[in-house]
């Protein structure tokens, strides 16, 4: 398995960068996790937006799908002037019916429901589902192709689920949106202690922080991390790629 970074900030981007949107490829399938702003235009640096097999979406926040409209006219564009692309699925949950009813951009992509409670086969990717604390629905992924396991936290405050969702993963994708001083549940989201006891219990393999704050250095929350769990840690950036 194989999975690139094409964006990583919380909230809005960063000037020529791009808030979440994580590319997965495993036996030439790929999987388009969350599209937020700027993903659509990172992506074109690894692949078109015509190669995308599938997207699968943790919630309709603006920073987690802001790109799915023009992923839907890119593929539009594309069938027009080059000849009618495959509808592309858009998984997502219910929770949320106008959200999940923007999906579907007909012949171009269809929007498909998830069930939380089952795993979702995508491809060659089984995905099962935790429901994490967040001001709207939103789930977290456990993400599996082979022997390989990546985890997704999505965006969540603490939850002690997380430590069994995550147990043994060989890459932890958690959202990092505060420093270790800052209360960060009331936002719906975790500090850098709280993500790093997370990985510590759950004997992840490698932690990658992501969902980045704009305030601060974020090389800190790096820092504050390796105060609790002593396993390898990656602050996101563009086009950090991870190979099982």
């Amino acid at each position: 398995m194989k999975m690139t970074v094409v964006g990583f900030w919380g909230g809005f981007p960063e000037a020529g960068e791009a808030t979440s949107g994580y590319l997965f490829e495993h036996d030439g399938f790929r999987l388009l996790v969350d599209c937020g702003s700027g993903v659509l235009a990172q992506l074109q640096k690894y692949i078109t937006p015509s190669d995308i097999d599938a997207v699968v979406l943790s919630h309709y926040h603006h920073d987690h799908v802001a790109d799915i409209g023009v992923l839907q006219y890119a593929r539009l564009i594309t069938s027009a002037t080059k000849g009618q692309l495959p509808e592309l699925p858009i998984y997502g949950h219910t929770f949320d019916e106008n959200g999940f009813h923007s999906l579907t951009h007909e012949p171009h992509t269809k929007g498909i429901a998830y069930n939380p409670e089952e795993t979702l086969q995508v491809g060659p990717f089984s995905i099962s589902f935790l429901k994490t604390v967040h001001p709207v629905t939103c789930f977290a992924m456990r993400i599996t192709a082979g022997d390989d396991a990546v985890v997704y936290s999505a965006d969540s405050s603490y939850i002690p689920e997380f430590i069994p969702f995550t147990k043994d993963a060989d890459l932890f994708i958690c959202e990092c949106n505060m420093y270790a001083h800052q209360e960060a549940a009331k936002a719906g989201h975790m500090n850098s202690t709280e993500v790093a006891s997370i990985a510590k219990d759950a004997n992840v393999k490698e932690l990658l922080l992501t969902h980045l704050p704009h305030t601060g250095n974020p090389s800190d929350l790096v820092t504050e991390a390796k105060q609790t769990f002593s396993g390898h840690i990656t602050l996101a950036h563009s086009g950090y790629v991870w190979n099982s």
